[in-house]
């Protein structure tokens, strides 16, 4: 079973302090997992698409990790990144924007980065979970899925707290049909993975699992 749930994993590595040997790691790591992607900063993206070729998807992050980038900064950053080879990209949402209930704008600037996406590109959309009220997430499984991402993520793991079971649950209740959701932050047991998926999780950003299998190696 824990080979089994790799295949939903974004193994992720964006610390301030990674290098090409550690993104490269991630990658190699990543294609002998069976990983659904490698998540890492846009800096690496062109060599490591060009490192992993066909082999694996690369995603990389946008306006991260505290959304307060203008839209046009965005949209470059998702443009540059799929020029690059990024085939899958996950923006962080304007909180502030949220809290001020300019829904409007949120919702304008998610459908901006999907319209740089395209139809082959996946975007997923971090509203940070752990910053919202229950109110303001339900809002946000709302716009998400009216601004046509193809999914919504819990967490950046930069801030107070990653991905709950709470959460999880509630986003797949209040999503539209077509949108998918994804766990982040704080995944540290195949226990919790398996438990994230059972509640409805198509993907789950984390770096730790692939680290357990080695350790049992």
């Amino acid at each position: 079973m824990n080979q089994e749930i790799m295949k939903y994993v974004d193994h992720t590595l964006l610390s301030q302090t990674a290098t090409w040997e550690e993104i490269r790691e991630i990658l190699e790591d990543a294609m002998k997992y069976g990983a659904a992607s490698a998540c890492i900063p846009a800096a690496y993206v062109k060599q490591a698409a060009q490192y992993a070729g066909q082999k694996l998807p690369v995603c990389t992050v946008i306006g991260f990790p505290n959304g307060y980038s203008t839209t046009e900064v965005k949209v470059f950053e998702a443009r540059d990144a799929i020029e690059k080879g990024a085939s899958e990209i996950d923006m962080v949402v304007n909180v502030g924007f949220l809290k001020d209930r300019r829904y409007k704008e949120v919702e304008d600037e998610i459908r901006a980065v999907k319209e740089a996406c395209g139809d082959r590109i996946i975007l997923k959309v971090i509203i940070e979970t752990c910053l919202l009220t229950e109110e303001e997430k339900i809002k946000m499984c709302e716009i998400v899925t009216r601004a046509g991402a193809d999914y919504i993520k819990t967490s950046t793991g930069f801030s107070a707290a990653g991905a709950t079971f709470a959460d999880v649950e509630l986003m797949k209740r209040h999503v539209g049909k077509g949108v998918k959701v994804k766990a982040a932050g704080g995944i540290s047991s195949f226990a919790d993975a398996e438990e994230f998926v059972r509640l409805g999780a198509d993907r789950l950003g984390t770096s730790r699992l692939i680290r357990l299998l080695k350790a049992e190696e």
